[in-house]
């Protein structure tokens, strides 16, 4: 897989769920790991900083949650990518939703 490298010198992917719920997903993420990592809630964004500089932002939209992550290596992009839509898909239990990340130049 070619290695993608964001603006701001780390790697990054984007996601887009079509859901209604988008704003109660994004900030029961937002809330859920800010038990243990740093992350910040303003309507409709929320900011989580993982360890080794992964971050996610997730964005509510009409129509669907909007998801970028970056880290500064490819593994780490890919963990932040695992753990994210992992926990949304635990979250929607009332929904079948899909994640698909796409990695951006």
């Amino acid at each position: 897989m070619t290695e993608l490298i964001s603006d701001h010198g780390g790697h990054e992917s984007r996601a887009f769920v079509p859901t209604h719920r988008a704003a109660r997903y994004a900030k029961q993420l937002t809330n859920h790991f800010g038990h243990r990592v740093d992350a910040e809630w303003h309507e409709p964004v929320g900011t989580v900083r993982f360890g080794e500089g992964g971050v996610a932002v997730l964005t509510a939209e009409e129509g669907g949650l909007r998801m970028v992550a970056t880290a500064p290596g490819s593994e780490g992009l890919a963990t932040v990518e695992r753990v994210v839509g992992d926990h949304l898909l635990k979250f929607a239990t009332q929904d079948e939703l899909r994640v698909e990340w796409v990695r951006t130049p």
